[in-house]
Formats: structure tokens, C-alpha cells, sequence
């Protein structure tokens, strides 16, 4: 599998983790016109950087899954899969 496909398939299991009320959530924080400093995310365009830490550069809100609007435990299954997909990358 190729590292497209990789990152299509880790951004589907991310997605699927999430409940409704998650999802709702997810989908209010990409109407918002930023993050706050110190927000924990993930950016779903770019997984291979992992857990990122908004620090007050504009990040493109649609692609965001900002920690807050997910549960604990939710978050906690996002990083295992990141941090696993992370392991295979080359380099």
C-alpha cells in the first residue's frame, strides 16, 4: 500500500472512531476562524506530523480535529493510530 493510501485509510479509522456528538463537534470547531494557543490537534491533511500544538499560526480549520472536541478516550485511540502510522514512515 502506498503512503496515500496509508494516510487515506488512517484518516478513515480516525473519522470512524468518533461518535455523533464527536462528530458534531468536530464539524462546530471547522466553523471557527482559529484555534486557541496551547489547543492540542491533529491536522487530517497531514497525520504524519501527529499531535500538533496550535501556537497561534492560522492552520486551515476544515482539516482540523482539535482535541477538545473529542472525549478522552477518543483521543487517547486518535494518538495510538497516529503514533503507529508514525512508526512506518520512512526516515
Amino acid at each position: 500500500m502506498s503512503e496515500r493510501q496509508n494516510e487515506y485509510r488512517l484518516r478513515k479509522d480516525i473519522l470512524d472512531l468518533l461518535s455523533d456528538d464527536e462528530e458534531a463537534r468536530v464539524s462546530t470547531a471547522e466553523t471557527r476562524p482559529h484555534l486557541n494557543e496551547g489547543d492540542e490537534f491533529i491536522d487530517l491533511q497531514e497525520l504524519g506530523e501527529g499531535v500538533r500544538v496550535a501556537d497561534g499560526v492560522q492552520v486551515h480549520m476544515g482539516h482540523v480535529l482539535p482535541r477538545k472536541a473529542v472525549l478522552a478516550d477518543t483521543w487517547f485511540e486518535i494518538r495510538g493510530l497516529i503514533d503507529e502510522h508514525r512508526k512506518r514512515l520512512p526516515g
